[in-house]
C-alpha cells in the first residue's frame, strides 16, 4: 500500500461524489444483516459498509487505483472487498480501517469522531485568543485535528498517536484535505516526545473498557484511565491563553461518575479554568450486557474544556 496511491483513490472517490456517515459498529451490523445488503451495490455499500462486491460494479480506473494502492482483497469468483472504509465530515473524506475493526492497530471512525469535532469547533468559536499550533492526541485518522487545522489557516497541527497505521492514514487523510505543507503525524506516546506548547489540545482517547486491548477503544482502568492521563499531559503544556477540549466516556456506577472525580481532584487548586459537560446521557446501552460493565449504571459521553489563563 502506498500513500500516493490511497491519495489517489480518496480523489477519485472525491470526484465520483462519495460520502458516507459512519455509525455505530452494533448499528453496521444490524443494516448489514438485512434482507439484500450480503453484496454492496454502489460505492457506499463498497467503501461505507465494507460489503464484498462482485466483478463489473466498480469503474476499471477504481478497481486499478484500489489495487494500486493494496486495498483490495478476494477474487473474481468469490468476490472482491476494500480493505478499507472511507467516511465523510465537514466536506472532506477520511480513510480509516475496515469494518469491524477487530485488528489490534484498526484505526476507528465514528459517531464519537462526529461528536468530538463538533465539541472542539463549538470551543474554537468561542475562544478570544489566536490558534497558532494544534495537537490531536491519539489522532486516530486525524479527523478532529484536521477539521481544526482547516479552519485556522495560520495553525500548525501536530498528530501524535502510539498506532503507526493510524499516524500513515493520519498523514494521508491531512495531504487529502490540502494541509501537507502544515501538518505532521508523530509517533508519541501522548506529548512525552514532542517538543514545546500548544494553543489547542483536542483528543477522543479511548475510554471503553476492552477486554480485548484494543488500542483505539482500551481506555485503561475503569475504561477513564487514559482519558486522566491524557488531561494530565494537556494542561501541562498549555501556552498562556491555551486549551484542551477533551471528549470522553465514562461509565456511571452508583450514580457516581469516577472521571469527572478524578478531573476535579487533579485540577483542585490549579490556576486553570474548567467545565466538565454531560453531553450524553446514555449511549452503547449494549456493553451493559458484558462483564466488564456489569457494575456500571450507563454509559456517558462528556466533554472536558480546559484554559490555562493568559497570565
Amino acid at each position: 500500500m502506498t500513500d500516493g496511491a490511497l491519495l489517489d483513490l480518496l480523489t477519485l472517490l472525491a470526484e465520483n461524489g462519495y460520502e458516507f456517515v459512519t455509525v455505530t459498529p452494533e448499528t453496521h451490523s444490524r443494516v448489514n444483516r438485512r434482507v439484500g445488503n450480503a453484496w454492496a451495490q454502489d460505492l457506499r455499500g463498497v467503501f461505507g459498509w465494507s460489503r464484498p462486491f462482485r466483478p463489473g460494479l466498480l469503474p476499471e480506473r477504481l478497481l486499478r487505483a484500489m489495487e494500486a494502492a493494496g486495498v483490495l482483497e478476494g477474487t473474481p469468483s468469490e468476490g472482491f472487498r476494500s480493505t478499507v472504509r472511507v467516511s465523510s465530515l465537514d466536506g472532506r473524506l477520511y480513510v480509516h480501517s475496515a469494518f469491524p475493526t477487530l485488528a489490534a492497530d484498526a484505526v476507528f471512525f465514528g459517531p464519537d469522531t462526529f461528536r468530538a469535532t463538533t465539541a472542539a469547533l463549538a470551543h474554537l468559536e468561542r475562544r478570544p485568543n489566536p490558534v497558532r499550533r494544534i495537537v490531536d492526541i491519539g489522532c486516530g485518522s486525524g479527523a478532529i485535528g484536521i477539521t481544526l487545522a482547516a479552519r485556522c489557516p495560520e495553525a500548525e497541527l501536530v498528530m501524535v498517536d502510539i498506532n503507526d497505521r493510524a499516524l500513515r492514514l493520519a498523514r494521508i487523510n491531512a495531504a487529502a484535505a490540502g494541509l501537507a505543507d502544515r501538518a505532521t503525524a508523530q509517533r508519541s506516546d501522548l506529548l512525552n516526545d514532542v517538543d514545546g506548547e500548544f494553543d489547542l489540545v483536542v483528543s477522543n482517547p479511548p475510554f471503553m473498557i476492552d477486554p480485548l486491548g484494543r488500542r483505539y477503544r482500551d481506555g485503561g482502568v475503569g475504561g477513564h484511565g487514559l482519558p486522566v492521563k491524557v488531561m494530565h499531559a494537556a494542561v501541562n503544556r498549555l501556552a498562556p491563553g491555551g486549551s484542551l477540549v477533551l471528549f470522553s466516556g465514562t461509565g456511571i456506577v452508583d450514580g457516581e461518575d469516577p472521571l469527572r472525580a478524578q478531573v476535579e481532584n487533579q485540577l483542585a487548586g490549579t490556576p486553570f479554568d474548567w467545565s466538565y459537560v454531560e453531553v450524553d446521557p446514555d449511549v452503547y446501552d449494549e456493553e451493559l450486557d458484558t462483564p466488564a460493565y456489569q457494575h456500571a449504571d450507563r454509559i456517558a459521553l462528556a466533554v472536558l474544556t480546559v484554559q490555562r489563563p493568559v497570565s
